[in-house]
């Protein structure tokens, strides 16, 4: 069925906006470089030397699991390579003649932090561990991440001072991690029951981030820590179906500076009902005991800023006309709302009542022309 398009602006729609909070409106944050961002619009909520470039330790291990999902293939079999998995720090415990997948290894990255689960995916997406340090470099380009840079898969960093990201950097990039089913599933697990080995045996690997449990609607993404780099940790946090995402690198305190940031920020939203739900239409019907049929959109709100309801804009979708017989509660459009670009809501356009198909002899006088003309008075 063809639908009209029509678009009614609430408002200028900010571009650009950053909602940085006040040194006094917020706990002491023991980070070198952090920030707080809204996943959905990328508004920046909190930023202490967001965009000075620092080590980033194992959070580097996002990147290599969101490359690693990407490709697919993620439950094939095969040995891994036994020099990649000669690495030193955190392990999730590879030998060498390991049967194991690719899924098993974003795990043993993201949970355990494992070093040799990132060198084995990277040998094998990429044929070398120099190859996908590539692949991570040029997906980082695409994302815009502007001050980062890749040296290595797991972010081991002490013989390198060009492994480097910046606290708004991994934001985006946790931003775009969490688009991804596969990653969200494990990175939000406390443990993940796993099959590797040589032969494959059942064990259990488990997450090494303490604020899944422990902050309410946190739901990953991953820690990190070497000597240069400090402790490192990026959260992604959900509530009320609103995603922030936190990062602090370099933070002593990293768990309770995540919770005291959450708390504060979630504090600058409230749900609004968004201007124009509920709004009415006529829309006519073709071969109908009447001309027209009655609609109105659902009400309809979203989790936003304070006062960003009226910069929202709304796309209305609806049909030219409908043929008879029209039941109540039957589906004519939406109406899909945007703040900044992004989608943030939608609600369904339905029939308040219902119209018979007409006989010819009751077919009214009023011209159906007509009646399209109304609906253009009417929403335009």
């Amino acid at each position: 069925m063809r639908f009209m398009s029509l678009v009614i602006g609430f408002g200028l729609v900010l571009s650009g906006l950053q909602i940085t909070a006040q040194a006094d409106d917020l706990p002491e944050i023991t980070a070198k470089g952090a920030v707080v961002l809204d996943a959905d619009t990328g508004e920046v909520l909190f930023s202490k030397n967001e965009n000075e470039r620092l080590p980033m330790a194992s959070t580097t291990k996002i990147m290599s699991a969101l490359l690693v999902i990407e490709r697919g293939e993620l439950d094939e079999q095969f040995i891994v390579d036994s020099e990649a998995i000669k690495t030193e720090g955190s392990s999730m415990g590879l030998q060498e003649g390991d049967t194991v997948t690719l899924r098993e290894l974003c795990c043993g990255m993201l949970l355990p932090s494992g070093n040799d689960a990132a060198n084995a995916a990277a040998v094998r997406v990429a044929g070398s561990v120099e190859g996908f340090v590539d692949m991570m470099n040029e997906r980082a380009a695409e994302l815009g991440l502007e001050n980062t840079h890749f040296v290595t898969p797991s972010g081991l960093d002490d013989y390198t001072d060009e492994h480097y990201s910046t606290a708004y950097d991994m934001a985006k990039l946790a931003a775009e991690a969490i688009k991804q089913p596969v990653f969200c599933e494990i990175c939000s697990s406390a443990s993940m029951p796993v099959e590797f080995g040589d032969p494959p045996y059942k064990r259990v690997l488990y997450n090494t981030n303490k604020l899944l449990g422990s902050c309410e609607g946190v739901f990953g993404v991953k820690t990190g820590f070497t000597d240069k780099a400090g402790r490192c940790l990026v959260s992604a946090c959900m509530r009320d179906s609103k995603t922030l995402i936190c990062v602090t690198l370099n933070d002593r305190n990293d768990w309770e500076d995540h919770k005291a940031l959450y708390e504060r920020c979630y504090g600058y939203y409230s749900r609004q009902t968004l201007p124009k739900s509920g709004r009415c239409f006529e829309v006519p019907v073709a071969g109908g005991t009447a001309d027209s049929v009655r609609c109105t959109a659902e009400n309809v709100s979203a989790v936003l800023l304070r006062d960003r309801a009226e910069k929202c804009e709304a796309k209305i979708y609806i049909q030219p006309f409908v043929y008879a017989p029209v039941k109540k509660g039957d589906v004519v459009g939406s109406v899909v709302y945007y703040y900044k670009g992004t989608q943030i809501a939608s609600a369904q356009i339905k029939a308040e009542n219902s119209v018979k198909y007409a006989k010819s002899s009751e077919k009214t006088d009023t011209s159906f022309v007509d009646v399209l003309f109304d609906i253009f008075d009417l929403v335009i």
